[in-house]
């Protein structure tokens, strides 16, 4: 039985969290819908500030020095004991990172991976003083649907990768021409080969701004977004600014919770009463998330600049990475067991690796110290929103609460597997997805 000092840690830790993750003290006053827009950059946003808008080819060469000190640093790791209990409670499990490690040093080879990325049409353009660096590919199909794709944490472009066939080339993939897009996945400020912000205020509101002039830039008057994670809030806030070009966006995360349910998570209430089977459902996933899996988000959104030990380890920085989520983690943890579901091992390394070589374990971070949105707070967004729900997301949006939260509801669809990385896990699912909920706006 937990004492009295234990229940107040307790307690303040969920608030802590439950303010982080957004749920604020909008919903506590009882607004559902918090509708924030692009106010406190207005003075400073210059999509030209350096004068130059020209679009730069970009190429992946990682020099072999840099692999070779990786291979160095992986050898030297220094193991701790292994945990106390026989699951998952207290972090990623030893045996789960000593065969990631292995495998890393004698079965990874980053320049597969980087032979990939470089059959892409890679490019890198200046926006308000940043480089943004984004993959580029247009459909050979004619009035193919122009759509920017946006990751989150611990994601990146190489989460999307595995979409771009199936989206420029749909009847290479069972679909039909006209379900054709062009594909656009910058990676965010901070994040794989775009800049990293040497001042503050690169928030998702100002990233939003920067992905229409992007999408401009390239020539679109027409396009769709689509995002989960900071994607997601990227995405939404596109949607809020209001571009004419922007017809509708695309969700495999939404922000739905309603403000009962947020009072009752916040202050450690039990679930509303009248919840329908979905809806509880959706609740304990929320409240064990809130409990156990908001650690690695408190102190980016706290103190990013502190996790220096991840950015020396890459040991370190995958375990980072890794412990995102319990589903991920769970599914990873498989896959280094032997189990071939979803994601292969080379798919997780390729990810870490990228992160490591391009030292973004701190500038990544600081996205969640820069955000003040809430994020799983409704917001009123007021054009075409299509929701993906797949049921290891963090928590499965329900009907009834997404209906409430995007008044321009145009497509919902619960999958039947995949989690916080869809794209990635479910690339055939997910860009099936895509093509189902922007049929109508074409």
């Amino acid at each position: 039985m937990e004492n009295q000092g234990t229940t107040l840690l307790r307690l303040r830790g969920a608030l802590r969290a439950t303010l982080l993750i957004g749920v604020c003290l909008n919903t506590a006053l009882g607004q559902s819908q918090v509708n924030i827009v692009d106010t406190h950059h207005a003075g400073d946003w210059n999509p030209d500030r350096t004068g130059d808008a020209s679009v730069r080819p970009f190429q992946v060469h990682v020099p072999q020095s840099a692999l070779d000190d990786l291979q160095r640093r992986l050898a030297a790791t220094r193991w701790p004991e292994k945990e106390t209990v026989g699951d998952r409670s207290q972090g990623v499990p030893l045996a789960t990172m000593m065969e990631l490690v292995r495998y890393w040093q004698s079965s990874y080879d980053w320049r597969n991976v980087e032979a990939k990325l470089n059959a892409l049409p890679q490019f890198v353009t200046t926006i308000d003083g940043l480089d943004i660096h984004f993959i580029h590919v247009r459909s050979k199909h004619t009035n193919a649907l122009p759509v920017i794709i946006t990751h989150g944490w611990p994601g990146s472009i190489i989460e999307q990768m595995k979409i771009i066939g199936p989206l420029t080339d749909p009847t290479a993939y069972g679909g039909k021409p006209e379900d054709a897009f062009d594909v656009v996945i910058p990676s965010l400020p901070g994040h794989g080969f775009s800049g990293k912000p040497s001042t503050t205020g690169w928030d998702p509101i100002r990233i939003a701004r920067a992905w229409t002039v992007l999408m401009k830039r390239l020539g679109y008057t027409r396009f769709v977004a689509q995002g989960g994670d900071w994607g997601n809030a990227v995405t939404e806030q596109m949607a809020l600014q209001s571009p004419p070009e922007l017809i509708g966006i695309h969700t495999n995360m939404p922000a739905t919770l309603p403000a009962d349910v947020s009072r009752a998570l916040q202050f450690g209430d039990p679930a509303p009463a009248d919840l329908s089977a979905d809806e509880k459902s959706a609740w304990d996933q929320l409240d064990f998330f809130y409990k156990h899996g908001l650690g690695y988000a408190q102190e980016m959104a706290n103190r990013p600049q502190t996790v220096y030990g991840i950015a020396d380890s890459p040991a370190g920085l995958a375990a980072w990475m890794l412990d995102h989520d319990a589903q991920s983690l769970a599914l990873i943890a498989r896959i280094f067991n032997g189990q071939r579901e979803g994601l292969t091992r080379d798919d997780i390394l390729d990810n870490i690796t990228l992160y490591w070589l391009t030292n973004t374990a701190v500038s990544s971070a600081r996205l969640y110290w820069e955000s003040k949105l809430a994020f799983f707070a409704p917001k009123g967004v007021p054009i075409p929103t299509a929701v993906s729900v797949f049921p290891d997301e963090i928590y499965a949006a329900p009907r009834s609460w997404t209906e409430k939260a995007y008044p321009k509801l145009a497509y919902y669809h619960r999958l039947p597997i995949g989690g916080h990385f869809a794209a990635w896990e479910q690339p055939q699912l997910f860009s099936q997805e895509l093509r189902a909920a922007f049929r109508s706006l074409r």
